[in-house]
């Protein structure tokens, strides 16, 4: 039986919309425990829910619910190099990665939650030069496979096409005639489904999620496959 969510309550919204407006440490520190309980509270538990669903995508990709360290992403913006000097992020974010991953640059899942932007899909952001090699010469080498998960009728009518940043040239060592040269010169690789942010807040939103992740799974194996990692335990 898959497990059950709720939906995020009214608040985790509501939230987010006043921090957009009151983006300073004053403003977060005497809404904290409001942030608790209507933010960080309900995505543990929809990280939690998802463990069971995402192990029968794949068993290699954690669904980890600890508050601090997990799969969600941390409120705080990194602004020490950054113009924008805003202290937190007002959006939630987790990231369901690669058991063998340590960071964002892992193959991994992931879902975004704003009040007027909720998208989630998977793939992987902007890895190391060599990964990105790997996977590029994997696209060469089946180039087949890729265009068979990449152009079928289910990865575009829920994923459009494929997204990620792209370098204006073809990258060194690949034929800048090839015809998926538009593929190779994309530095990461996703497919997002972008959906109503009123369905966040209903028990029909995991659904969607689960949904999603299933019609990207021969996306992300080959992306995972593509790095040297297992997609499956069993593998």
């Amino acid at each position: 039986m898959k497990s059950k969510f709720p939906g995020f309550p009214k608040d985790f919204f509501k939230f987010f919309k006043e921090l957009a407006k009151n983006n300073e440490r004053d403003w977060f520190n005497a809404n904290k425990d409001r942030y608790k309980a209507s933010v960080l509270a309900p995505m543990c538990s929809f990280i939690e829910a998802m463990d069971s669903r995402l192990a029968v995508v794949s068993d290699c990709f954690v669904a980890d619910a600890r508050p601090h360290g997990g799969s969600m992403f941390r409120i705080y913006r990194d602004v020490r190099f950054s113009s924008d000097k805003r202290p937190y992020k007002e959006h939630a974010a987790c990231h369901f990665r690669h058991m063998a991953g340590k960071d964002a640059h892992a193959p991994g899942f992931y879902v975004h939650i704003a009040p007027d932007e909720v998208f989630f899909g998977g793939g992987i952001w902007r890895p190391p030069n060599p990964v990105l090699t790997e996977i590029r010469q994997a696209i060469v080498d089946d180039d087949d496979e890729w265009k068979k998960i990449t152009r079928s009728r289910t990865f575009k009518n829920r994923f459009g096409a494929i997204r990620g940043d792209s370098l204006k040239r073809p990258p060194a060592g690949f034929d800048k005639d090839h015809p998926l040269v538009d593929d190779l010169k994309r530095k990461g690789f996703f497919g997002i489904y972008q959906a109503d942010p009123k369905l966040a807040t209903t028990p029909k939103f995991i659904d969607e999620v689960d949904k999603t992740f299933v019609a990207l799974g021969p996306f992300m194996e080959f992306l995972t496959t593509s790095v040297g990692l297992s997609y499956s335990l069993d593998d």
